[in-house]
């Protein structure tokens, strides 16, 4: 590593490597799983009995490195915390695998694989011709792009193409969703001859959605749709409630003129009806494995994968835009600095739309990853089950007794964030012995699943899910 490093990152590196609190900076930088851009705190925290008053147990960040405690920063983008954003992808596979496999530990029953539930994808329309690989493999240019051509996604006329119509989809598009689910529920409730109430009463529709950009900048969703009984998961849906009936509900749901929503004109602007792109893919959802079919696993894998990215797969920034000439010191490429140009335009005409303060989501201002009430379990439970962990292996380590017999005390204040040059490259080769030893585990994990699997021919094999 030292010699690909510049001679000032170098020096700091030697600097925080050859200081006597060395050893605890890199303890704190492991407990935040190689964060690249922790928060810094400072403060202390006092527990005491409740019963007798007496002092268990001080701790303050006077005797930390640099007087600052280390904490992880938590950012889902990869682009901007790739050890964060892993462990977001990890809680992201969990819920969404526990919606369609069950999990004890999340209170759902493994009863879910035996509901109507299939993977969905809603695309935006057409706003132009644009360099892409087809079923031939020449694209309208005379090119064979190869995959990774970044011509791919771009407008083959960028004079022609609508960028305002594409940054009005995309502001628009948690719109949209929430339509098309309302919609959703009326051809369930039609279909099964039954009216809203009384489709209320006997089944329940529960989803996940993931949020991903096309290359050419237009968003879609994914999502895994499923019908339960009208408590949730915990009871059975009726009879009528099959997999063709949910398959042709959507289907009718994402053309219904409900399904759309109307921009007004503004100056020099057309009025538009937005809605979703001819294209839909409606697959079921299998248990295992099978081939070419969609599994619950890959299905958990593909929106995990998607859940920590963002506009910048398109060229994009991965931060809010302060002034058009930003887009020149980061050369962000001429498509996606025409639609980010037109989320400046456009935003004094609509105003309420927040045009400008989202163009570095080409105007997309919803939840990447959302879902139903009732789907899985949430975010906030997963990172509490952490805290929890992590609190009783400290009380474990202390000496402590149970929090209910504790009162703790405690005064934290921001401090900062971000690593020193030197610090950072630490911190990256800290993330990458993490992920080495993760990956180690996971494939011996792997392997005794497979050895599992060779002696009980007589059922499925077990699947080595990701923690």
């Amino acid at each position: 590593m030292a010699d690909t490093l510049d001679p000032t990152t170098l020096g700091d590196l030697l600097r925080v490597a050859s200081a006597p609190d060395f050893d605890r900076w890199q303890d704190q930088i492991r407990k935040t799983g190689g964060c690249s851009q922790p928060i810094h705190l400072t403060g202390w925290s006092l527990t005491r009995d409740k019963t007798t008053g007496q002092v268990l147990h001080t701790y303050s960040t006077q005797d930390e490195p640099g007087g600052r405690l280390r904490i992880a920063c938590g950012n889902r983008r990869a682009s901007r915390c790739q050890p964060c954003a892993y462990l977001y992808a990890g809680d992201a596979y969990r819920l969404v695998r526990a919606g369609l496999s069950g999990d004890d530990a999340m209170h759902i029953p493994a009863a879910v694989r035996e509901r109507p539930r299939v993977f969905t994808t809603l695309t935006a329309p057409s706003f132009g011709r644009v360099h892409n690989v087809p079923d031939t493999g020449r694209c309208r240019c005379g090119t064979r792009h190869t995959e990774d051509d970044p011509a791919l996604g771009t407008a083959l006329d960028p004079s022609t193409y609508d960028y305002a119509g594409a940054v009005l989809f995309n502001n628009h598009a948690g719109e949209l969703w929430h339509r098309f689910v309302n919609r959703l529920r009326r051809e369930l409730a039609a279909a099964a001859g039954l009216t809203q109430k009384a489709f209320k009463e006997a089944a329940r529709l529960s989803f996940n959605k993931v949020a991903e950009f096309q290359k050419r900048g237009a968003i879609h969703f994914h999502a895994v749709i499923r019908i339960d009984g009208p408590d949730g998961p915990d009871s059975t849906p009726p009879a009528w409630a099959t997999l063709d009936l949910l398959t042709n509900a959507i289907r009718a749901a994402r053309k219904h003129p409900y399904t759309t929503v109307t921009v007004p004109a503004a100056d020099g602007q057309p009025a538009r009806t937005l809605c979703w792109g001819k294209k839909l893919d409606v697959q079921p959802i299998q248990a295992f494995d099978d081939g070419d079919d969609i599994s619950e696993q890959k299905v958990a894998a593909y929106v995990a994968k998607y859940a920590t990215k963002a506009a910048e797969s398109t060229g994009a920034l991965d931060r809010r835009v302060g002034e058009l000439a930003e887009l020149d010191q980061h050369r962000v490429p001429d498509h996606a600095r025409r639609l980010i140009r037109a989320c400046w335009d456009l935003d004094p005409l609509y105003p309420d739309r927040k045009l400008w303060a989202w163009a570095h989501m080409l105007g997309f201002r919803g939840h990447f990853l959302t879902k139903s009430r009732r789907y899985s379990s949430t975010f906030a439970e997963r990172r509490q089950v952490r805290a929890d962990y992590r609190a009783a292996e400290q009380r474990q380590a202390l000496g402590l007794p149970e929090p209910e017999t504790t009162l703790v005390l405690a005064d934290w204040r921001y401090a900062g964030h971000g690593h020193t040059p030197g610090e950072s490259a630490l911190a990256a080769s800290i993330a990458e012995d993490i992920r080495i030893n993760r990956e180690t585990a996971r494939e011996a994990l792997q392997d005794q699943c497979a050895l599992e699997g060779a002696q009980h021919d007589d059922g499925p094999r077990p699947t080595a899910d990701r923690a």
